[in-house]
């Protein structure tokens, strides 16, 4: 009898779909996580429990990934591993039931293109992997909605042009930090688009193991990424090959310097910075003699070719860039390509556009605020001077003169003072300040701030401390002439 409760318990566990879904065959459950690798599968296991938020379904037989393959929502799916499945179709449906899923492995398959809309169910989707698969197309709009996406894996494939499409503007894969292009059928690149890439992009850009074709401008890209230690180059220096038309074994990019017949030069940078509506000149300072040709690539990667251009950039005849009333999407760097009669240089320039004019609101408010700024000052000092001042006469005054007597302009009255005159003293005594309770002839009942008070009688039970010499810290204020 008492083993009949725990038989109950443990048929309500086996049955299919029972609290919250039980652990398919061949399958391995541990708590979240459903691992089903390696379990000679052909489709995904089914029911899936609805708490599972990693699936793996690595080195099986799903060849095919449909619609259905999620019949009910997986809310809690942020990991779905299909690795090495042989899998060569997946269809635009197949992620509508995983909308919170961060991170997607369909590397090692048999995939030959990415549809229109692929990912576009993925808008929280970070990580990528689609490397060694078939895939020779792909297009514009596979990656649409992938807002979040940081690493994007597409090498050892067979992209024949670079998806240049993935990283203009920024737009459309606004967070993209890792691009990997690596072992693919590239023979050329944008290099002037690639050049205006960001640098936290450009470092980890991955471009090896390409057939490319080798020119100067190729092997300025490199050699510029090797001298800012950028790991997509330095890393990977021997995979960086290209190759001549009169050579038939590939040669390392890097070696192209003063080679034939191309004989490459490393380019030279300046930086140079502007403000807002500003007119610039970009001097292309190149060392070559008997230049043939120069030309100019914007950061958005337009070419300015004809001396006068067109729109806010133009070609000066010494083969300078002017720009005129510069934007803040003006900024970036500017590339200056040379042809001579021997060898080619190339030269950048990196403007800096600061987003305020020279002399627009930015220096009017720095004005207001230093003249805010001197108004306070000035009021803090007179009221230091009127309050904090202390007595520096030598001896009392005596007494009042009679209403009648001459007026008294010395230096030491001031107008700014509202403190009425001292008591009249024994000649020779130093001033003494009566306390703030006690009323004496001329005080008229009011406290002298800053006076010096009544020493205690030397035969009292206490003793009070000094008081502060005149020429202390808070006197310091007496003789500073006041600024306004």
């Amino acid at each position: 009898a008492p083993a009949a409760p725990l038989l109950l318990l443990a048929l309500l566990l086996a049955l299919p779909g029972s609290m919250g879904g039980s652990c398919p065959p061949r399958c391995i459950c541990a708590s979240n996580i459903l691992s089903c690798s390696q379990a000679v599968l052909s489709a995904v296991p089914a029911p899936l429990p609805r708490f599972t938020a990693v699936l793996d379904l690595s080195h099986n037989n799903v060849s095919r990934l449909r619609a259905d393959w999620a019949p009910g929502r997986l809310a809690h799916l942020h990991a779905l591993l299909l690795s090495h499945n042989g899998l060569s179709f997946v269809s635009t449906e197949a992620f509508a039931h995983v909308p919170h899923l961060r991170h997607l492995d369909l590397s090692s398959n048999r995939l030959r293109a990415l549809e229109e809309n692929l990912f576009s169910d993925l808008a929280e989707l970070e990580v990528l992997l689609l490397y060694n698969n078939e895939i020779s197309t792909v297009d514009r709009t596979a990656f649409e909605n992938l807002g979040r996406l940081r690493k994007l894996y597409l090498g050892q494939n067979r992209i024949a042009r670079f998806p240049l499409e993935l990283l203009r503007d920024g737009s459309r894969l606004p967070q993209l930090a890792l691009l990997d292009l690596s072992a693919n059928r590239l023979r050329s690149l944008p290099v002037g688009e690639l050049q205006a890439l960001p640098a936290w992009l450009r470092d980890r850009l991955y471009l090896h193991d390409n057939p490319l074709a080798c020119d100067c401008p190729l092997f300025q890209l490199v050699a510029r990424g090797r001298r800012r230690r950028l790991s997509a180059v330095v890393d990977f220096q021997e995979e960086l090959r290209c190759s001549l038309p009169s050579t038939p074994a590939s040669i390392g990019i890097l070696a192209l310097a003063g080679r034939q017949p191309l004989n490459c030069s490393e380019a030279r940078e300046a930086v140079l910075e502007a403000h807002l509506g500003d007119s610039v000149t970009l001097s292309c300072d190149t060392r070559l003699r008997g230049v043939r040709s120069w030309h100019w690539v914007t950061p958005g990667g337009e070419r300015v070719l004809e001396e006068g251009g067109n729109g806010s950039a133009a070609l000066l005849a010494n083969g300078s860039l002017l720009l005129r009333d510069l934007r803040p999407e003006d900024a970036g760097t500017y590339a200056c390509w040379v042809a001579g009669p021997l060898l080619n240089e190339t030269l950048y320039v990196e403007l800096l556009v600061h987003n305020f004019t020279l002399h627009g609101p930015h220096d009017t408010l720095n004005t207001a605020y230093t003249t805010l700024v001197g108004c306070i000052l000035s009021v803090v000092l007179v009221l230091i001077y009127l309050y904090l001042t202390p007595c520096r006469c030598c001896c009392c005054r005596g007494a009042e003169k009679p209403s009648g007597g001459p007026r008294d302009d010395s230096i030491n009255s001031s107008v700014l003072s509202t403190t009425p005159n001292h008591a009249a003293g024994v000649p020779g005594e130093p001033c003494r300040s009566h306390s703030a309770s006690a009323t004496g002839p001329g005080q008229n009942g009011r406290f002298k701030v800053g006076g010096t008070p009544q020493p205690p009688p030397r035969h009292g039970p206490k003793v009070q401390r000094k008081v502060s010499d005149p020429d202390s810290v808070s006197s310091v204020f007496s003789d500073t002439p006041i600024v306004v």
